[in-house]
């Protein structure tokens, strides 16, 4: 298997963005041993900010295993953003299409090639009023069951103290510090040879985000709540409550 190289829009993406995020934040990285050295491998990370997708792909960016994201297929649309997206080799979602799963499948190719794909499976900023990760879309449980390559679980904390989920303007004082604990690869046995249904998909996407959320407690200092927070059915109660 390859892996791919920090090529030339890598290096360009790179010296636009961390310049910045450096003078912005301070680091604080962990569990970097974790992220394969070689071979295709997934990571699942959690949202709480606009901003983190740059900071964890600095991260990341840093261990020499560069992550390609699934990304909103508008934000390839501005011709240079979009030029450095596709130069980067990120992969376009067009959301409740048919054309979505395109974007699967690209993402399966890429890691049976070699390359590590960035999943941020909660799919939006967290709706959790505390900010814990909420349950999963099963993209990334189809994927990893096809692949049966690693899935490094990653917490991160920091961005949304400097920009807050929905936030307009950001706090720049006193400096923040950006969080980051990879874990080890999710056990995904169990699943392994299972016909992927729904009940599946669903199960393995529970057990790769409570190890999100574990680690998440840890980067915190402070226990997780139990389960996992579902916009679907608080929405539900808030009408019922209504």
């Amino acid at each position: 298997m390859s892996r791919r190289r920090i090529g030339f829009w890598y290096r360009l993406a790179a010296a636009i963005a961390k310049p910045p995020l450096i003078v912005l934040f301070k680091r604080d990285w962990r569990g970097k041993e974790h992220i394969p050295a070689e071979g295709g491998f997934l990571t699942a990370v959690n949202h709480n900010s606009y901003l983190d997708p740059l900071l964890y792909a600095h991260f990341q960016y840093n261990t020499g295993r560069v992550p390609r994201f699934l990304a909103k297929a508008a934000l390839f649309k501005p011709p240079f953003v979009g030029a450095i997206l596709r130069g980067t080799g990120q992969i376009p979602v067009i959301r409740a299409s048919t054309d979505a799963a395109a974007a699967f499948r690209a993402a399966v190719d890429a890691v049976n090639s070699g390359e590590c794909v960035a999943f941020y499976p909660e799919g939006t900023l967290t709706r959790d009023p505390d900010l814990w990760p909420m349950s999963g879309k099963t993209g990334v449980a189809r994927v990893a069951l096809l692949t049966k390559a690693p899935v490094i679980p990653i917490a991160q904390w920091g961005a949304n103290e400097f920009l807050p989920p929905y936030a307009k303007k950001a706090s720049f004082l006193p400096r923040k510090t950006h969080r980051v604990l990879a874990g080890p690869p999710v056990d995904l046995n169990a699943w392994y040879g299972k016909e992927p249904s729904a009940e599946v998909l669903r199960e393995v996407t529970e057990a790769i985000m409570r190890a999100v959320k574990e680690l998440l407690a840890e980067v915190r200092g402070e226990p997780a709540p139990p389960g996992l927070f579902d916009p679907r059915k608080a929405a539900g109660q808030a009408r019922e409550e209504a």
